[in-house]
């Protein structure tokens, strides 16, 4: 998990839990519902903390609840505010309902900022005339016919399905080769 994450691994400040990251709107109560873990809990894993003055940016200790889910075809993924089912879903180009499948019990219309999800990632497509690439920030089929020195009929043609004008950050497309 990068730095931004919410979430740091099993440690032995926190053994059998995990190390969370005090956000906007986070209570002691709210973190309880969350994670499945009583208040009682959370308070005797984190002696010393002041319950009515959790600090953003302050780490706490979740003590072992419900575990964080398991994602063996995907990543993890931490809510941050403002994200919602499809807006993920167009970021990392799967659907909706891939995600929601993924995550067994999750509510759509209730994600919680520090959530942990698993967003599955769709296999890199075959490019047996080509190698695979992940469109980042900026890119467009002409722009990378400059980059890779082949033609933008000949990407379109790679890349069956793929809307050309409505390109996503981090999603996968083949690059042929010249």
């Amino acid at each position: 998990m990068d730095e931004n994450e919410n979430y740091e691994a099993e440690s032995q400040v926190c053994p059998g839990g995990f190390i969370y990251t005090i956000q906007p709107g986070d209570t002691i109560y709210r973190l309880s519902l969350r994670f499945n873990v009583s208040m009682d809990a959370i308070l005797r894993a984190n002696p010393g903390i002041n319950p009515d003055n959790l600090q953003i940016g302050q780490q706490i200790c979740i003590p072992a609840g419900t575990p964080v889910p398991q994602c063996p075809n995907g990543i993890l993924y931490v809510i941050r505010q403002g994200d919602t089912l499809y807006r993920l879903a167009q970021r990392f180009g799967i659907s909706v309902d891939s995600i929601i499948a993924a995550n067994p019990g999750i509510n759509p219309d209730n994600l919680q900022i520090g959530q942990v999800i698993c967003i599955p990632i769709k296999p890199v497509p075959e490019c047996p005339n080509g190698f695979p690439y992940i469109i980042r920030q900026g890119d467009t089929f002409y722009k990378l016919s400059k980059q890779f020195g082949v033609s933008v009929d000949s990407i379109i043609a790679a890349n069956p399905g793929v809307n050309p004008n409505n390109l996503q950050i981090g999603q996968r497309i083949c690059i042929p080769y010249r």
